[in-house]
């Protein structure tokens, strides 16, 4: 018997998720989500808490978890993990860190060169150019 929790289909599913039915299907043959059974000459059906596992994974994926480190933090979602979840989110914070370093001396080093290239208009050698032949 079907109840209101469970009366979506994969693409009501989907929309209430905020992906598409392929990243369904994607994240079912991961292991993040769960496929549910078929009845017999009927639809599948999904529920509340398959929507929440969908949210859930976006959202860990917005925090730049990869999706295996999100299978490693559904593992861990009863609660009784926190420090496992939390080595796991100092191990990424580490790596975000690390991108933002990048990032500045990026910035600094593009921001140079389109001031050099503002000063030497005209002449026939650009420094940005010339800086990417080094």
């Amino acid at each position: 018997m079907e109840t209101e929790s469970q009366n979506f289909t994969i693409g009501a599913f989907a929309k209430a998720g905020g992906v598409s039915v392929e990243t369904v299907r994607f994240y079912q043959r991961r292991g993040l989500l769960t496929e549910p059974e078929r009845p017999y000459g009927g639809v599948r059906r999904y529920g509340r808490a398959d929507i929440a596992r969908v949210r859930f994974v976006k959202s860990a994926q917005r925090l730049g978890f990869s999706l295996d480190e999100v299978a490693q933090l559904l593992k861990l979602e009863d609660g009784t993990h926190c420090s496992e979840a939390a080595e796991l989110a100092a191990l990424r914070l580490a790596d975000v860190r690390a991108r933002l370093a990048d990032l500045a001396r990026i910035e600094t080093a593009l921001s140079s060169l389109v001031r050099e290239c503002k000063v030497k208009q005209g002449n026939v050698s650009c420094p940005l150019i010339a800086s990417l032949h080094n």
